[in-house]
């Protein structure tokens, strides 16, 4: 493998016997939801300054932008759990959870409101609102005969929706996304089931993400883990702090997008 955008990892992965895929949504295929940490760390920030015993800003900032990063990949109530723990730690009376994720979730549909609109509209192409090359991936993948699988941390009825809008719907044969029963619900679970119902053995499934989750998830199982780490803001390059999170959690292969991943996919088929 000589293209430079395509980095092995892990050269003793088990070729060849894929027949299962799980993708992560956003940041692996979406661009929809690009900045929503732009949205959740200041609304976070601007809660916790507002305690009894909080910190000065630059030091309530960094609190919050590590653990924003260790739960990236879960359901955004995991994290409203976390801002909860966090009012509470500085002497503040904190809402429920639920209460800050309905607050985070306006805040965001503020910033890419135009973007859905735009999809509906058809001023913008899904693969504007895409990571380059992960539609044709997917095409490729679908094609091939590989049954495919999608796992989100955002919410179900949001994650069903965008994904019409990217066309993407018919590539997958179950799209899971986050429940208000959280506890019943992760892409841990998912991948679980899928291994279950299908009798899978760890080769045999692949799982594309730009997440620790997922990526730590299908290596629990044996399986093979690709790792997107995509600049989003810039969609072009890869992010340098993603990439080395995704090689910590144990990621197989690494790209910066999925335009190099007709060169990949023969090398993941063949024995």
């Amino acid at each position: 493998m000589n293209n430079p955008n395509i980095e092995i990892i892990n050269p003793e992965i088990i070729r060849g016997k894929i027949k299962f895929a799980i993708f992560d949504f956003d940041g692996t295929i979406s661009l929809i939801r690009e900045g929503w940490q732009q949205i959740m760390i200041p609304m976070m920030v601007e809660i916790l300054m507002e305690t009894p015993n909080h910190e000065s800003e630059a030091v309530v900032e960094q609190v919050v932008r590590t653990y924003v990063a260790n739960t990236t990949g879960k359901q955004t109530i995991y994290q409203m759990i976390r801002l909860v723990e966090e009012i509470q730690k500085r002497g503040g009376e904190a809402l429920a959870p639920l209460e800050y994720k309905n607050r985070y979730h306006d805040l965001l549909m503020d910033r890419i409101q135009h973007r859905l609109e735009g999809l509906r509209e058809g001023s913008l192409t899904p693969e504007e609102m895409s990571v380059p090359g992960s539609l044709n991936a997917l095409k490729m993948i679908s094609e091939a005969g590989i049954s495919c699988f999608l796992a989100s941390g955002t919410d179900e009825k949001y994650v069903f929706d965008e994904a019409d809008l990217l066309g993407i719907t018919p590539y997958f044969k179950g799209i899971y996304g986050a429940q208000d029963d959280y506890l019943n619900f992760s892409k841990r679970m998912v991948i679980q089931k899928i291994i279950y119902e299908n009798n899978l053995s760890g080769p045999e499934l692949v799982a594309f993400g730009d997440g620790y989750v997922e990526i730590e998830d299908t290596k629990a199982v044996g399986g093979i883990a690709i790792g997107l780490a995509t600049d989003e803001a810039n969609r072009s390059g890869a992010d340098d702090w993603k990439r080395d999170r995704l090689i910590a959690s144990g990621a197989d292969v690494i790209l910066p997008d999925f335009t190099p991943f007709p060169e990949l996919w023969p090398y993941l088929m063949e024995d």
